[in-house]
Parts: C-alpha cells; structure tokens; sequence
C-alpha cells in the first residue's frame, strides 16, 4: 500500500521502521530533537525510541562521527547526522581514515555498519560556508558509498539500504526537496544502492542527474517536448557511487547524446567522472555537461539565480547543444 508523503517525512519514516526493526540501530547528531534543526525527518524519534537511542550531541562534528564509528565497529548501526554537510569536513578523520578503511584493513571480517546523513542548505542566501555540495569529495574514498535521492520514495528505500548496509554510507540530501511529495508504500522497503533509475524514457538526447537536478531535469524535459519536439531520456542517478555505468552507456549508446546535469563544481566532478566513462566506452557520444561555476556561493539572492541551476539553464543548454 502506497501513499503521497513529502521528502522529509518519508526519512522520518525510514528512520522509525529501520530503528523499530532492529533494537541496534542508534541515531547520534546535532539537533536530532529540534525540528528547525533537522526538520520534520527526526520527529518524534526521541519520544519513541529514548535518549540513549536518539542522541542529541552538542556541536562538534568530529567527536559525534568518530562516535557513531565506535558504535557502529561494537555492533550498534549507528546514524551519524550533519544538519549541514559543510561542517562534515571537521569529521574527514573518522570518515576516511578510519571507517572507509577499517573492513579492508580487517580482511573484510569486521563491518562498520554506519550512515554518514548529511544535508545540502543551500539558496536562501546562506553563502560560500553553509551552501556546499559535497559528494564528489566523498565518492573519491574508496571504502564510501555515496546516495543522493531524488524523490520522496528513494529517501525512504535508500535510507532503509544506508541502514542495512554493513558497511560506511555517505547519504547526502537536499532541503530544496524536502517541499515535493511522491507515492511512497507504507511497508518497510529498501531502493537498491548503485541502481539508477530511468526517470523519464526518451529517444532524442539523454540527461543524467542527482538529487534536485533530477526534478529540474524532468521539467526541462517536458519544455523541450512541448516547445521543440525533443524527446529526452532522464537518468536518475540515485548512487554517486557505486554508479551504475551500464544503465548510463546503454541510454548514451541509444540517443548518441547526453549532458550531465551536477549541483556542485564543474571541474573534477562526478559529471567530470560520467563523461570520462562515456568517452571510454561510448565514445561515438557527443558530451557535453552543466554545473555549477568554479565560484563559492553568493550571499545575494540576485547573484543566487544566476549561480544555481535550474530547468530553464539545462533548456538553454540543450538548445544550444553543437
């Protein structure tokens, strides 16, 4: 049975059947009992589960990652929770160094069973330090996964599989979707990491998106459509890494045509990543991508429209595709 539910709530759904389903699984983060902080995904969660399982630490991103870490290594799946992913760098240490690395550097015999939850804020003129987009950084470590939904339905199926996964899982989410609201089934349920999603079927060109692009990218798809007659094909991605190439290739090798919509920096990027792949192994493709100027990010809403991007900038893209 299936429902509408809004972004944010079907995490808070997540959170509560994952935690109900297995005694174990502990939340620790800042503001996990401050619905501004968070918003609507943790509500609840303490009066249900208790303090000693939904933990409100004070403000030092390290020492509540490397606790999550610990938890996780002793048997406890933990979620460690970064209301704005900016200040996930003070934890690189026991993100990288130590879980990325510890099931290898154990011969794969010891799990660490642990989500790294961290939320884009950007817009609303919150600039350069509390506006990153940070996934590409994490999905260079090996021993990371990286998840980006991009609807309501994949926040809940992914964050359930970020849970059950028994290893490290950087889940990176953006409040610009916490407004939209799709079908999402009541039940428990996981959305496969490293499977992307065939958003829209097309034959013309093919966009590869992540995260809120996804929904941009679908409604530059349905301009292009109307005003042009061009029937392009959206991928969403939902796993940065593993990335599912295959299903990327095969919609490259179909429509002879793709742009790589990111929502971080163009150089050294994941649409950096997809196109290099592409002209790999499609390289009868014509590439082309769209990203985010090598610039931090304003303090002015003026200056914002034109730095992020939107459905309007990837129909302009297109149109102008050589």
């Amino acid at each position: 049975m299936a429902r509408k539910l809004k972004f944010g709530l079907a995490i808070n759904e997540a959170l509560k059947q994952a935690m109900q389903a297995d005694e174990r699984v502990i939340l620790i983060g800042q503001g996990v009992k401050s619905p501004w902080y968070v918003g609507n995904t943790c509500k609840d969660l303490i009066e249900l589960f208790g303090d000693d399982r939904v933990i409100d630490t004070p403000v030092s991103e390290n020492a509540m990652t490397g606790a999550a870490v610990g938890a996780a290594i002793a048997g406890h799946p933990a979620i460690s929770v970064h209301p704005r992913v900016d200040f996930m760098l003070y934890a690189f240490d026991p993100i990288i160094n130590q879980a990325a690395n510890w099931s290898y550097m154990n011969g794969g015999a010891l799990p660490v069973p642990v989500v790294f939850w961290g939320i884009i804020n950007r817009g609303g003129e919150q600039a350069a330090q509390h506006s990153q987009a940070l996934q590409a950084m994490f999905a260079h470590v090996p021993g990371l996964k990286v998840v980006m939904p991009a609807t309501a339905r994949d926040a809940k199926g992914l964050m359930v599989a970020a849970i059950k996964d028994p290893n490290p899982v950087v889940f990176i989410d953006d409040r610009w979707l916490y407004g939209i609201e799709d079908e999402v089934p009541e039940e428990i349920f996981e959305t496969p990491i490293g499977k992307a999603h065939i958003a829209r079927e097309g034959t013309d060109l093919t966009i590869v998106a992540s995260s809120y692009l996804v929904q941009e990218s679908l409604k530059a798809a349905q301009i292009l459509q109307n005003t042009y007659a061009i029937n392009a094909e959206v991928i969403d991605l939902r796993s940065i890494k593993p990335l599912d190439s295959s299903t990327i290739l095969a919609s490259a090798r179909k429509t002879k045509k793709i742009i790589v919509v990111d929502g971080t920096w163009a150089s050294f990027g994941v649409a950096a990543e997809i196109l290099a792949q592409v002209l790999e192994h499609a390289p009868s493709t014509r590439a082309r991508r769209l990203a985010l100027p090598d610039l931090p990010a304003p303090a002015n809403r003026v200056l914002e429209k034109d730095y992020y991007i939107h459905a309007d900038n990837i129909v302009d893209c297109i149109k102008n595709f050589d």
